[in-house]
């Protein structure tokens, strides 16, 4: 099984507070690979610098083979959360995601109302974006993440704010995501989640990164 990321010697500033420290792991193809780690703990900033969001002040991350930062900005057949997903509030779910699908122009409407309805949102919904509930908005997040079929996905905090019934179903599709081959790095607050999900697990603590087993 090869490696699909490769993060060697990471360290990352924001002045002279050192944020990640050296942090080197190699993360498996075809794989869930949870990270946890309480807020501060350098999560979110390791997420930033593998898809070239941040780049590291030493050390380098490679995806799929490519240095990210140097041959190219973005690793390709990406999707990501990180943080609060940020959408056109007077907007309908599915105009956001015409409007973000129209950039590449690699899916159409057909396609989108497919996966808002693989996330549990109905597609014909006239709501615009500012009245969704946190859950809802979390949904369309992953739909938006994993609309363009990618190979590699990148979510942090997936589940924030949604009920017990749409975690167990975003549960679902990630493991269905799993056995599609995909590469899954998800950052998660709740144990249930890392252990129903992940193969592998990293404790982040103040910017150092090790291996752990649940």
């Amino acid at each position: 099984m090869k490696d699909y990321v490769h993060i060697e010697n990471v360290s990352k500033f924001f002045g002279e507070d050192q944020v990640l420290k050296e942090v080197s792991h190699d993360f498996a193809e075809g794989q869930v690979h949870g990270i946890i780690g309480n807020n501060g703990s350098g999560k979110t900033v390791l997420f930033k610098c593998i898809c070239g969001f941040m780049h590291p002040d030493k050390g380098s991350v490679r995806v799929n083979g490519v240095t990210i930062g140097k041959q190219r900005d973005f690793p390709e057949r990406t999707g990501i959360i990180i943080e609060t997903p940020g959408f056109l509030p007077h907007m309908t779910g599915f105009r956001n995601l015409q409007i973000l699908a129209s950039l590449n122009g690699k899916i159409h409407r057909n396609e989108i109302i497919q996966v808002l309805e693989t996330v549990g949102l109905p597609p014909g919904l006239k709501k615009p974006v500012s009245k969704y509930s946190l859950g809802m908005r979390q949904r369309l997040g992953i739909a938006q993440a994993i609309m363009e079929d990618p190979e590699f996905l990148i979510l942090d905090e997936p589940f924030n704010g949604l009920d017990k019934n749409g975690v167990a179903h975003i549960r679902r599709l990630l493991l269905d995501l799993k056995k599609q081959g995909k590469t899954i790095l998800l950052a998660s607050h709740n144990m249930k989640d890392i252990e129903v999900l992940c193969d592998t697990v990293c404790e982040m603590d103040a910017g150092v990164l090790r291996e752990v087993t649940v």
